[in-house]
């Protein structure tokens, strides 16, 4: 690839090129640069909504890119050492599931850890591949997943050895990496291809000292939350490809899903984005470094809360450790991760990034201050003093190992009914359920509903976790399959 200047912007440059010219609108969208729509317009002011703009030749066509577009991409791959780069505008949930339709079909197996996210079951049942699940081990004083073992792999590729595809978290929510060097070398000695599911580690890719990137460490495909740490609009996404894949299939896969209305704020946001990490990455992602590095010492100095880091390691199932992940273990402080979301957004006006049973994780990146880690502090502080108590009684498992009875398709789209929830134990599961964030699934179809399950989906609901993914929103009765397995 011809060495690209990162200091371009070509979809946004096209845009500033286009509001010169004065078009006058006789195409979609209807609100015509925001005349048909004034209060959308006051909300969101002209600037966004006069970029807000239908495909045509001068911008070029997300579907079928040829002029600007095309370029940003061949910028993006560029950037994040990619063979190809796919601008995504349906958030990296489509990113993911392209990236497994891309690789199998109805029947194929894919190693993968139990605690993926939900997309990646949601490619399942699409494409109707088999789960080979290599359940990750789990932290005991955490009760948090961790990274998949190179043993683990290496037996799971030993027994499922047409396996076409193994996916690896990089990182997990929690900032747990895999040895995926190690695992990327399995794989292609076995003919298998590598996937990473990179929705938190878009820092990787410019930050220095962080976890290895997928495609440095050899991967064949990797999906991208630009959104997330890369500072992109909401549903940017990234879908890296390596020299190994065919990027003509890929976009083929990817047009069967994605929208043919390419929003070109979402466009230009992943272009901007990209030339700011690109030329400033380095040093922007650094600070969040320090930043969160100041805020581990002064929450663990609180006393109770166990913001975890780098002393996590131990070379195979945490084989490395995001440092901007501010994950902290709230139970020694009596309260469930949940409830200490719960009262920081309640009670101190601060809105973190998730809470489960017994973690909070803080998203920290490009745009934090010092300001903000010190009211976080501070607040942590104050609930510890005001709500904290015993935590006998607490459950911290966050893990419990699932027994696959059928494929995610066939369970998904097999007669059903429903039952009470508490009647469900020992049926198979046709539907998801989990907590989101982070929107890992306890239950996905094809699996047999236990009493440790319900125990668990119970106790969620009552500390307040926000449960989806039944067709009953109240989440009082499941589907499961009609005939018993």
């Amino acid at each position: 690839m011809k060495p690209l200047s990162q200091e371009r912007a070509p979809i946004y440059e096209a845009l500033e090129e286009f509001k010169k010219m004065r078009v006058v609108p006789f195409d979609v969208p209807g609100h015509k640069r925001g005349r048909g729509n004034p209060e959308l317009t006051r909300l969101l002011g002209e600037a966004c909504v006069s970029m807000d703009v239908n495909s045509m030749k001068p911008l070029d066509n997300l579907c079928h890119p040829v002029s600007v577009i095309r370029e940003a991409e061949e910028l993006a791959a560029q950037a994040f050492g990619a063979a190809h780069a796919f601008l995504m505008v349906g958030g990296t949930t489509s990113a993911v599931q392209s990236m497994i339709l891309s690789v199998a079909k109805r029947g194929d197996e894919i190693i993968l850890p139990r605690n993926v996210h939900r997309s990646v079951m949601g490619a399942m049942v699409l494409c109707g591949a088999i789960p080979v699940y290599v359940n990750p081990e789990c932290d005991d004083r955490l009760g948090i997943p961790l990274g998949m073992s190179v043993a683990a792999v290496k037996k799971a590729i030993e027994e499922h050895p047409r396996a076409k595809a193994i996916l690896v978290n990089n990182p997990t929510y929690y900032g747990i990496c895999s040895d995926i060097r190690s695992i990327v070398k399995l794989a292609h000695e076995k003919g298998m291809l590598c996937l990473a599911d990179e929705a938190h580690g878009t820092h990787f890719y410019f930050g220095e000292g962080l976890p290895v990137s997928a495609m440095a460490a050899g991967a064949d495909m990797a999906a991208v939350s630009m959104h997330k740490s890369g500072g992109s609009l909401t549903q940017s996404s990234l879908l890296l490809t390596g020299p190994a894949v065919s990027a003509g299939y890929v976009r083929q896969i990817i047009n069967l899903t994605q929208t043919t209305s390419g929003s070109y704020l979402l466009l230009s946001s992943l272009d901007i984005s990209r030339r700011n990490l690109a030329l400033r990455g380095k040093e922007a992602f650094a600070r969040v470094v320090e930043l969160a590095n100041y805020a581990r010492k002064e929450i663990n100095a609180i006393g109770g809360y166990y913001a975890y880091s780098r002393e996590l390691i131990n070379g195979d199932s945490i084989y490395d450790f995001d440092v901007t992940k501010l994950s902290v273990n709230t139970l020694d402080v009596g309260l469930a991760g949940i409830e200490v979301y719960d009262l920081l957004r309640d009670e101190y006006d601060i809105q973190i990034e998730f809470g489960d049973l017994g973690n909070i994780l803080a998203y920290l990146s490009i745009g934090d201050r010092p300001r903000e880690i010190e009211r976080l502090v501070s607040a942590l502080s104050e609930v510890r003093r005001r709500f904290g108590r015993d935590k006998s009684g607490l459950m911290k498992q966050e893990y419990i190992d699932p027994e696959v009875a059928v494929s995610p398709q066939d369970a998904f789209y097999s007669e059903k009914e429903s039952l009470p929830i508490r009647e469900t134990a020992g049926r198979v599961c046709s539907e998801f359920v989990m907590c989101y964030p982070p929107g890992i699934p306890i239950l996905a179809p094809g699996e047999r509903i236990t009493k440790e399950i319900l125990d668990y989906i119970e106790y969620a609901k009552k500390k307040g976790c926000s449960m989806t993914g039944p067709e009953d929103s109240e989440i009082l009765r499941l589907n499961v399959l009609k005939d018993s397995i």
